[in-house]
């Protein structure tokens, strides 16, 4: 491991065993009315019941979409963190602000990292809650829907795809497949049956994630592979830019 990278390490916590990525589609103009409430409500009281809230953020190329991340130790600590929050107080003082916001809840991946390096390392704390600055950054998270599992297709990523990412500027951070225990959390349905990998890639902003992609779409060597990374997948790939919200861990 780089010395740099180890250092990060070292200077930050690994999370974690068990991540949800959950992606919300809301009521027209009702975003930021949910990140408030979260940003308010539900981090600190969240984190309290035993999870880690990683991140939450706007999708720039879709006003109407809320997505966050959210990390456990295990299954078992997965379902007592839900229930205790789930039936506390803070969610039915607010749940009903939070609900009325919301179209659609259920597109929610269950994953795990790709290796002991494979999730995010993040700082031990939060901007608090009278933090207006944001984050300039830009969270690339794409997944990668499978036609079987993830084992080949990852040799493939890491052998020929990444070399050429990073060549044309990606800062890849962290990369997970699916998690296929059952979701013993029935209250909260998650994506059963799919096979998926998601790559997440900081850029310092929009115009870099921008530039980033222009360089990759001119890259003779990404042209020539498409062919075969189209033998892996069941669709193209799913690319959401994301910017963190005020309080986002991630950022």
């Amino acid at each position: 491991m780089a010395t740099a990278k180890l250092a990060q390490k070292l200077d930050s916590e690994l999370h974690s065993p068990i991540v949800e990525l959950r992606r919300y589609t809301l009521h027209l103009g009702r975003r930021d009315d949910l990140i408030s409430l979260f940003d308010t409500h539900f981090l600190e009281s969240q984190e309290l019941c035993g999870m880690k809230i990683i991140g939450q953020f706007r999708d720039i190329d879709d006003p109407d979409a809320f997505v966050w991340l959210r990390g456990f130790g295990d299954m078992q600590a997965r379902h007592q963190a839900l229930t205790a929050f789930y039936d506390g107080p803070i969610w039915a003082a607010h749940r009903n602000a939070a609900n009325d916001t919301m179209i659609d809840s259920d597109d929610v991946l269950l994953l795990c990292p790709l290796g002991r390096d494979g999730g995010f390392a993040l700082p031990h704390e939060r901007p608090g809650r009278t933090s207006g600055e944001t984050s300039p950054a830009i969270i690339e998270a794409a997944t990668y829907k499978l036609k079987t599992s993830a084992e080949g297709f990852i040799a493939f990523y890491d052998d020929v795809l990444s070399p050429i990412l990073r060549a044309a500027g990606n800062h890849a951070i962290a990369t997970f497949s699916s998690e296929h225990s059952p979701n013993t959390f029935t209250r909260l349905p998650v994506r059963l049956g799919e096979n998926v990998v998601v790559a997440f890639s900081r850029f310092d902003s929009a115009d870099d994630q921008s530039a980033y992609r222009d360089l990759l779409d001119d890259n003779p060597a990404w042209r020539a592979v498409q062919q075969r990374f189209a033998t892996h997948l069941i669709a193209p790939p799913t690319i959401a830019r994301l910017s963190p919200t005020a309080r986002s861990l991630l950022r």
